[in-house]
């Protein structure tokens, strides 16, 4: 089963959006390896740089080597029922979700933007590349579901997806509006590995976007129902909180909407109190069983 489908909404700047208290990765400590305090500070007049900085020194969790390339894997799961993310560079297809093609290692879609983006970003680098021609039909598809002007458009992208330089453009998107702003978010909110994770699958599905049914959305949402960790609540409440708020958007998209990602994976890690993402890991999604060792 492939790509449960893409929810881009209208893109929330990440300066505004970090406005709350930060708290340590829960069972990390805090930066300074002291133990972390069950209130965080007010640092609601911290600048940009400086809540840099402070993130800078935070441990690295969900950015680390190893557990990015696990998170990849679980989010490939779902998203093509592979462990293997690296072998979706030239995935394209329509999957009839209303979002148009989507396609290469989260989903990027021709009706939700970032497919658009992604081309934009790679043509200015490389403005003789095979895609750079269908721009003009990307654009006027952009938030549709239409492939008008897309004639040859799956052919060109598989064909370029043969080229180190473009798999390193579906790296960078992902790394600049997916992956780096849930990690960012995730520690803002004083969440551990597996939270910063819960945000960035979230994040890949349904877009880093203010609306109901977007991340942002989706966050707001579950901070009514329960406090971060960063306000001095309970990251498993929380958690919880959020993937209800999660599973309810998903539902209201589509009623019929697989969830089983949320169901039989992520809850299973946090039931099981598996805060750090620590293997050996076991998982269902679609019915399929995953490991990782």
């Amino acid at each position: 089963m492939k790509r449960a489908g893409c929810l881009f909404l209208a893109l929330a700047p990440v300066a505004t959006l970090v406005v709350y208290l930060l708290g340590p990765e829960p069972d990390s400590g805090a930066p300074d390896g002291k133990p972390a305090s069950s209130q965080s500070p007010d640092h609601s007049r911290e600048t940009e740089k400086e809540l840099a900085q402070r993130l800078a020194k935070m441990p690295p969790g969900l950015a680390a080597e190893d557990k990015k390339e696990l998170a990849q894997r679980i989010v490939a799961s779902a998203e093509n029922s592979s462990l293997d993310w690296r072998a979706q560079y030239d995935y394209i297809e329509d999957i009839g979700d209303g979002n148009g093609y989507t396609a290469g290692i989260i989903g990027f879609c021709s009706g939700t933007h970032d497919m658009l983006s992604l081309v934009e970003r790679y043509t200015k680098d490389h403005p003789d590349n095979p895609l750079a021609e269908y721009l003009p039909a990307l654009r006027a598809v952009d938030g549709t579901d239409s492939h008008d002007g897309l004639d040859g458009f799956p052919e060109a992208w598989r064909r370029e997806a043969e080229q180190p330089a473009f798999r390193r453009a579906q790296d960078q998107l992902r790394d600049d509006d997916y992956f780096d702003p849930a990690v960012r978010q995730g520690k803002t909110d004083g969440l551990s590995t597996l939270g910063q994770f819960i945000y960035y699958d979230a994040m890949v599905q349904h877009g880093p976007g203010t609306g109901p049914l977007a991340f942002y959305g989706i966050r707001e949402e579950a901070m009514r129902r329960a406090s971060t960790k960063a306000e001095g609540g309970d990251e498993k409440e929380f958690l919880k909180a959020f993937l209800d708020a999660r599973r309810e958007a998903m539902k209201t998209k589509n009623p019929d909407s697989d969830t089983t990602r949320i169901d039989t994976a992520q809850r299973v890690f946090l039931q099981a109190g598996n805060l750090q993402l620590a293997t050996p890991l076991e998982w269902r999604v679609y019915g399929d069983t995953y490991r990782v060792k």
